[in-house]
């Protein structure tokens, strides 16, 4: 299964697959669907190398194949 992230709001939002994931009131990723644990382990990889990144001025697309 691919594991498609697309960034709409760098740092706040972003699709997984279709399903939104943002930040909540304290700081936190979540969304309302239950991601699978590939869509999480994805994300959480795509959080270390992109989002933490200063180095990255401008989110990108990136898919996960698994």
């Amino acid at each position: 299964m691919n594991v498609e992230i697309k960034p709409i709001t760098d740092h706040e939002q972003y699709t997984v697959n279709g399903h939104l994931v943002h930040k909540d009131q304290f700081n936190n990723w979540t969304c309302k669907q239950d991601l699978s644990d590939k869509e999480l382990c994805a994300f959480a990889r795509y959080e270390k190398l992109v989002i933490n990144n200063d180095r990255f001025k401008k989110h990108t697309k990136a898919t996960y194949k698994g």
